[in-house]
């Protein structure tokens, strides 16, 4: 079967995750390969606090977008020096969802180009010891998406400026800092080429078995226009999902980042949210609601998790690590 590749043509980022979410959504046989841009943006993660994310004010000097994504996974940053990347395929069989099954296909694509990428990590696509891209997924029905980001020549200034990283990150990964950590892909290539060529060269490398061009119609796109919208450039979906509570923990794990915000009464959770940027295929409501009225006793909690899917709400965290860091909740002054 060819591979279905498809253009965005615009890059505004509230159109282009819609117009990617329109695809995952409806566009539901076959392999899809989307290739986008987007100007200077933040992009946050699913699971995310988006104001904790940011810094605010160099965001607003420099009339940077902040848009969340439908993904789990931490907090990147996007200019017209960096090219995105999404596949969107069957999701059948739990076996063949592994990041390297994806990241493999854009490091042998990197490779042939003379740069030599390997995946590290939890979702960090790395040459020598700098990230050059970071990936995500998410699981919708029997369909999944994967995307990336590469850093070709994007400017490490705005990228160190745009994010408020977590120091626990840089200690777990021996690194000092954003800037000193990522690298583009431009300074490891045998020869300079502009950002449309490289573009032009991995799209080459990765539709090598063919490719059907696809376009989208005019009522697609304004579906797609109304979606960007109402619910990427609102409020409530940037920002407004992280309401207050009573109690607060956070916790950093290998598998990534875990933060626990809760109402309890009477010893029950009444209300608890999970966030972070550890690498969720879908949002964690189940395990939320299945706290619902819970006691805050650990042997609870972890038989309210069991009977949800750990592995797709939160990644390589374990049930373990979730009910130590619920219990663990203190009561914010």
């Amino acid at each position: 079967m060819s591979l279905n590749y498809i253009e965005t043509g615009r890059v505004d980022p509230c159109f282009n995750l819609a117009f990617e979410e329109y695809i995952l959504k409806n566009k539901l046989s076959g392999d899809w390969l989307m290739l986008w841009q987007n100007e200077n943006t933040i992009v946050v993660g699913l699971n995310q606090n988006a104001a904790e994310e940011i810094n605010a004010a160099f965001v607003e000097a420099h009339g940077i977008t902040v848009v969340r994504r439908t993904t789990g996974g931490g907090t990147v940053y996007h200019d017209l020096g960096n090219l995105n990347y999404s596949f969107i395929t069957d999701a059948l069989d739990r076996t063949e969802l592994s990041m390297e099954k994806f990241c493999r296909p854009v490091c042998e694509a990197l490779g042939a180009m003379g740069v030599e990428a390997h995946l590290s990590g939890r979702n960090d696509i790395l040459v020598g010891d700098k990230k050059v891209s970071g990936v995500a997924q998410r699981i919708h029905k029997d369909r999944i998406l994967h995307h990336g980001t590469l850093l070709f020549k994007s400017n490490p200034e705005m990228i160190a400026g745009a994010l408020n990283a977590d120091p626990a990150k840089f200690i777990s990964k021996s690194s000092k800092s954003v800037k000193s950590r990522v690298g583009n892909i431009s300074d490891f290539l045998p020869e300079d080429i502009t950002v449309a060529q490289f573009k032009n060269e991995i799209q080459r490398r990765l539709c090598a078995e063919g490719a059907v061009m696809r376009t989208l119609s005019a009522e697609e796109i304004a579906e797609i226009e109304k979606n960007a919208d109402e619910k990427y450039r609102s409020w409530d979906w940037t920002y407004g999902r992280s309401p207050k509570f009573a109690f607060h923990n956070k916790a950093r794990f290998d598998g990534g980042t875990l933060e626990v915000s809760l109402n309890a009464e009477k010893g029950r959770i009444v209300k608890i949210r999970f966030s972070g940027d550890f690498m969720a295929l879908t949002e964690c409501t189940d395990a939320e609601n299945a706290l619902v009225g819970v006691r805050l006793r650990r042997e609870d909690v972890m038989r309210a998790l069991l009977t949800t899917d750990i592995p797709y709400s939160f990644g390589a965290i374990s049930a373990e690590e979730i009910a130590d860091t619920v219990i663990s909740t203190e009561e914010r002054k």
